[in-house]
This record gives structure tokens, sequence and C-alpha cells, in this order.
């Protein structure tokens, strides 16, 4: 049986499906939006995987960039990163995803990890409740290297494994609640909800920044010189929302 469960603490509108490239690629920097040569704009968001080792992260990263699988996938050593181009509202969006180790003695690169991250996924393993209970660690050290408004998902990984599973829906879907994260169970697997997951995540980036421009004083400052006025244009958003279906 499979699971498709997430929650959304802030109001929300809905949005057409996000269309992704069929290439991805490596490249570095953190998050930013800039102009590039059609004098549009170009979105490089960083965001980063943290959990327990052994719980999917790799394997998430894998489905999600290159819509494959590792049955025998080691332990990740260092850090690994993939870029996977996404078109939101007609502008190119670049997600930088980063993954690294979740054992204790690659901790040395802490800092440099979570530089300039404005989304993360925190996951854990949902037929190893110890990996569940680790989260709450994982989430305070988000919070001492980043931004209070980085756009956090909680994912509850391998949720194929129904038959042994540890943790309930209920209890992901209750710490989403009480840290204020969204919400979702996944399988690298089958690909259950994987896309979805990271879609979410980089559109409510996309918007935070939009809204940081919308209110930034630039923008004030050039509708002033303008006289430009805004009409209602009618649109309202959305109380937040849980979806459930199995």
């Amino acid at each position: 049986m499979s699971y498709s469960h997430y929650h959304h603490p802030f109001p929300t509108s809905r949005k057409p499906p996000l269309q992704l490239s069929s290439s991805s690629s490596s490249s570095s920097s953190s998050s930013m939006a800039a102009d590039d040569d059609q004098g549009g704009e170009e979105y490089l968001f960083k965001i980063v995987l943290i959990g327990d080792s052994a719980v999917g992260k790799s394997n998430l990263l894998s489905r999600f960039a290159r819509n494959e699988f590792d049955n025998n996938s080691k332990a990740t050593i260092g850090v690994e990163f993939q870029t996977q181009v996404v078109e939101i509202d007609g502008k190119e969006v670049k997600a930088q995803i980063w993954d690294t180790a979740g054992q204790e003695r690659f901790r040395a690169v802490t800092s440099a990890y979570y530089r300039g991250a404005v989304g993360a996924l925190i996951v854990y393993d949902i037929s190893r409740r110890t990996t569940f209970y680790s989260a709450k660690r994982w989430l305070d050290e988000l919070g001492v290297h980043c931004d209070t408004a980085t756009v956090r998902m909680l994912v509850g990984n391998k949720c194929d494994l129904e038959n042994i599973r540890d943790v309930s829906v209920e209890e992901g879907k209750n710490l989403a609640e009480e840290e204020g994260l969204f919400f979702m169970e996944t399988s690298a697997l089958d690909s259950t909800n994987v896309r979805t997951a990271f879609e979410l995540v980089i559109r409510e980036i996309y918007n935070n920044v939009s809204r940081k421009v919308l209110n930034s004083d630039s923008y004030k400052a050039e509708l002033s010189e303008n006289r430009v006025s805004l009409a209602d244009g009618g649109a309202s958003s959305k109380k937040g929302f849980s979806c459930c279906s199995q």
C-alpha cells in the first residue's frame, strides 16, 4: 500500500506542475536571482538533504535528478550535489540539491554544507524509529546554521516498506505540525511522491523569493516612479491544507 500525505502550514494557492528539464548537472553557488542574457531572470536555489545514515537521501536525489535507484547504494562519503533545471511561471530555476553523509564522523562538513541553503528536506526511514527521533536533532542543527525563512520539509522515506512500518503517518504529520514543516511520505524505490516533494519545496522557495522582490524598497520605488497602479485581480490565497489519499 502506498501513501501520499503532506501538510502545508502556510496559506497557499494551487499552482500548475513544474516543468523539469531532462538533464541534470553539477555547479556551485548558493541561492540568487540574476538577469540572464535575454533580460530575464535566472534563479539558483540551494537545497540540502539531511537525516541519519541509510534513510535513503542519496536515492531520493538520484530518483529526482536522474530517475534512477541503486539497490546497492553505499554510504555517501563527504558531499555530493546535483543541479536540476526547473521551469516555474515561465522562469528558469536551478535547484542545486546537496547530499551528505549522515554519520557523525563526517560532521566536520557542517558549516560549509548548510551555507547559503534556502531549502531543506529532513529525511527519516519509516521502518526505523530511531531515525524519526533523530529528526528533531537535525532540525536543531538546521536552525543553528540556516535562516528561519529556510523552507523545510519532513520526509518519511521508504513508504513502500508498509509491512515493517515503525513510524505511523500520524506521528510524522504531528511532528511536522509542531515544527511548522511541510510533510510528505515518499519511496525512492517506486518513485512515490519523490518529484512532488522536491517540487513543493522548490516552488515555496520561489514564492518566498518573489514576495521578497515585491516587498523590496527598490521595487516599490520603481512602482512609484512609473506611477503604476495595481488593480485588484480578485486573486486570493486559500487556507492551509492537508491532503491524504491512499
